[in-house]
Parts: C-alpha cells; structure tokens; sequence
C-alpha cells in the first residue's frame, strides 16, 4: 500500500515514463496523464473548516457537457480521472454515465467523497473504481456532526459507515478512511474543540468495517499551509497511530499523508521552491464547473485557470493551455505533495538517455495515479 504512496517511484512505470522524459525535455503531450475532475461544486454538508469553501456553491458542469466531457477525455491519452471536488462528486446526476464511460474506456477512476450518497451507487463504485477514499475526519457520530455538520439536523455518521460497510464486502479497488487531523481555538490559543483524541478509535472503525487502509492528514489553512501543532499533541496522535500500527495486517494498513510527516517533523509550513514551472502540470491537470486550472492546489485562483471546458472541447483546451501560468517559486510555498516529482523530472532532463532510465530502470506499471 504504501508504494501507491511513492509519487516519485511512479515516475518509472514503464507506461508513464516515456511522457516523464517527453515532459523533462521541455515537450508538451497531447493531453495530461491524470486529470483531477469536479463535476460539481454541490455539497451535502457544512463543513465549517472546509478548505474548498471559496469554490462551493457555484454549480455544475452540465449534464450533456460532462457526459460529452467524458467521451473526449476516453478517446485522449489520459490514464486515470479523480473524481473529486470542492462539492460532493456523487451528488452530479450523470455521474454514473461518467464512470460508465471512462471505466469502458480502461481509465482508472479515483473518487474522493464525503460518502453520503455510496449507497445510490454501489454497483458502480464496487465494479468500476481503482479506489474510494471517504473524508470521515472523527470515530463518533458526535465529533462527526461537529466537524461535518450535515445540512440536516442529524449526524450522517451512522450512514456513511454502513455505506463503506457495504461498499467494503464487495468493492474490487481499495478503500481508504481519511482523518483530517482539525482543532478549533478561542481568542487566547485555548483548544476549545478536537478530534485529535479519536484517531486510534477511527482507525479501529476503519479495519473493523473492512477499510484497506486509514490516512492521517495535518489540517490546512486556507492558503494550503500546513497548520504547525503544539508537540504534546503532536506525541498524542503519534502515539495512537503507533498502537494502530499494531493492527495492521496484509489487508489493512495505516497511512501517513505527507503533511502530516511534514508536521511532525516540525517542518517549516514554507517550502521554497527555485524552479519557475511545475513539471507536474504538464501530467496532470484539474477540471472544474468553474474553469481548468493547473491544479488542484489552485482550484479556483484566478492566476492559475487555464480554459473553460464549458467553451472548448478538452484536446482543443488542453493544445492551447499555457501551464506556465504558475510560478511555483512565488504561488506554491506551501508544501506541496509533488515537490520531489517536480525535482526528480527536472534530474531526469538533466540526465542524457545514454545514462538509461534512473538507478534501477523501469518498472512495471502498479498505479497510474501520478
């Protein structure tokens, strides 16, 4: 599990390395590797501290267009599509035409959701999904509904638990239990609200509803920041991920995001970066209601919107994108997951093919999720 997590080892997949080198010598391609897409920007709760807040609530890519979307995106060299979003994926009436569509393709398809609405598409999630990662961040209804208030008065926890229960006993991809790590202070720095006590108890949740694998994450500012945390709680969460760490098993395994290891690390939330053009954005790109940007770091910022799929169909889009738009030495000082991406494809163009393909060559292809 954990190599899935080797954005830079994925690099040297026999499939994706040809386009790596294409991109190192300064080439375009004729479409990205991956595309992260929002279908719709709808969201079924009311996270208080969600990230994406600025870019919800401004519709979605209609319907006709994201099937057609999907089409043009099955007949390009794209390799995987993750549904995702700054609203909940699932909540988009065509989305089970799309899946439909690119799995028929071979795209291998990600969903990142809130979980919510699993039920009302588990065949398809079940058949046709690489992997399902469900953003719970809490181990109890009730930290559940203070950190992921629904637009009812209910708690969903109940819901979204027996969803990943029963997407679990018949999926084919992997399915993951992220935690958020999320505290909440009054005007002193008092912590007033928390769900850093339930890690260990989500975590037993996670492998008890038959999860492949449960991820820590550090909590982020609005600005993609890591959130630095006192070191007594730093120690506390460690300290339950290391009693989980006890629990894993050939079926279930307990993840570390890279900025949580940044955080406790004690990393400096800045990560200067002297390169002006992100290599990255050249394999991957993000498709939203609202435009296509270079990323989903910039999902929304004006500076990094490339097209409107709404207008212009994605080859034509993508043939006349300029990527270059961001300057990761100024726009990207947070820490950024493909820092060590952008480094090593930068190697790689430094390095003549004479030398060969890297230290150990190529390897077989194992995930498309660059």
């Amino acid at each position: 599990m954990e190599r899935n997590l080797d954005l830079v080892g994925k690099l040297y997949q026999r499939s994706i390395h040809p386009s790596v080198r294409q991109v190192a010598s300064g080439k375009r391609l004729s479409s990205p590797l991956v595309v992260d897409l929002d279908p719709t920007t709808v969201c079924d709760l009311a996270c208080p501290e969600c990230i994406s807040s600025q870019v919800l609530h401004h519709g979605q890519i209609g319907q006709d267009r994201i099937v057609k979307l999907a089409h043009e995106l099955a007949e390009s060299d794209v390799r995987a599509v993750i549904l995702i979003g700054g609203g909940e994926p699932l909540l988009h009436r065509a989305i089970g035409q799309i899946i439909e569509v690119l799995h028929e393709a071979g795209i291998k398809l990600g969903l990142v959701t809130n979980g919510t609405q699993i039920n009302r598409h588990l065949d398809r999630l079940a058949e046709c999904l690489s992997w399902v990662r469900v953003s719970i961040d809490a181990g109890s209804a009730d930290t559940y509904q203070l950190f992921r208030p629904s637009r009812g008065k209910r708690s969903a926890f109940p819901q979204v638990i027996e969803n990943m229960r029963q997407l679990a006993e018949r999926k084919r991809g992997r399915l993951g239990y992220s935690f958020l790590l999320m505290q909440r202070f009054d005007d002193d720095g008092k912590v007033t609200e928390s769900n850093y006590d339930e890690v260990y108890r989500a975590g037993v949740l996670a492998r008890e509803i038959g999860c492949d694998y449960f991820e820590v994450k550090a909590m982020l500012d609005m600005d993609h920041y890591t959130v630095n945390q006192r070191a007594e709680d730093v120690e506390a969460v460690e300290d339950q991920i290391k009693r989980l760490r006890e629990l894993e098993s050939d079926t279930f395994h307990v993840l570390h995001s890279s900025n949580w290891q940044a955080v406790r690390r004690d990393t400096d939330p800045v990560q200067p970066k002297d390169y002006h053009h992100c290599s990255i954005a050249e394999l991957r790109t993000t498709v939203t209601p609202t435009g296509v940007f270079v990323c989903p770091y910039h999902r929304g910022n004006p500076k990094g919107r490339i097209g409107d799929i709404s207008q212009t169909g994605f080859a034509e889009l993508w043939a006349s994108a300029d990527t270059s738009v961001i300057d990761p030495s100024q726009d990207c000082q947070f820490v950024c997951a493909r820092h060590g991406s952008n480094l090593e494809i930068a190697h790689i163009g430094r390095r003549p093919a004479s030398e060969g393909d890297g230290p150990d060559g190529l390897i077989d292809d194992f995930d498309p999720f660059i």
